[in-house]
């Protein structure tokens, strides 16, 4: 009944450690299918070299399995937080992908300094907040996502502009309209990551990218006057 959106996802997860994304199985990628309100998603702690489309878990919006064997990714609440209130995301990828995670882990923004993340992010990857004890202790998984949400609503930033968050000490969550798109702005943040580091390093003064040429890059590749690429 799933097996197009299983296997979908099973392509998304298995391009983590293509992109070298991942380590062991510090990983995952879902999707969600909106009109039948089910999410596929990775299997908590299934070696990526060893996972099978039938390892693939379909689960419904309240966490719920519908369909498989083994127990849904640990994060799977996180993800279902984040289709919930951010409407046109369809596909989802958490990783512990190292220069985005040193960010996360500092509790730093990735500030835009050049052309590459505007290309796809329009202004800084932002950072949340860190979270209180509560909020650890009880729901946790639930929680990031609310804090991932609350993040997005009180800097009045956009899901569908910069599609990706740091999670204060733990790391990225990236999104797009379907997991592979996801997947590709998590290659993309992971390389500005690292840009972004290098350039820090290099100069300590520098100063974000111009509003002028953030915008212009942006909007070339996006939205109703978008120009890049074939028709």
């Amino acid at each position: 009944m799933y097996q197009k959106l299983k296997e979908k996802v099973l392509k998304a997860n298995l391009l983590l450690p293509k992109y070298n994304l991942i380590t062991f199985t510090w990983g995952n990628v879902s999707e969600i299918d909106r009109k039948r309100k089910v999410i596929a998603i990775k299997p908590s702690g299934v070696e990526y070299e060893n996972m099978q489309i039938d390892d693939v878990v379909v689960c419904d919006l309240q966490g719920n399995v519908i369909e498989g064997n083994l127990k849904p990714s640990s994060d799977l609440m996180t993800h279902i937080e984040l289709y919930k209130h951010f409407e046109n995301i369809n596909g989802i990828v958490h990783t512990h992908s190292r220069w985005a995670t040193v960010f996360a882990q500092a509790g730093f923004n990735i500030p835009v300094y050049g052309t590459t993340q505007a290309d796809y992010f329009f202004g800084d990857i932002p950072c949340t907040r860190l979270m209180s004890k509560k909020e650890i202790n009880e729901n946790y998984e639930k929680e990031t996502g609310k804090v991932i949400v609350e993040t997005f609503r009180e800097r009045k930033l956009s899901p569908d502009n910069i599609s990706g968050v740091l999670v204060h000490s733990h790391g990225p969550f990236v999104w797009g309209i379907d997991c592979m798109d996801a997947v590709y702005k998590a290659v993309v943040m992971e390389e500005c990551a690292q840009m972004a580091y290098a350039t820090i390093t290099l100069n300590r003064d520098v100063a974000n990218i111009q509003e002028e040429l953030l915008d212009k890059h942006f909007k070339r590749k996006h939205g109703p006057n978008a120009y890049y690429g074939q028709k």
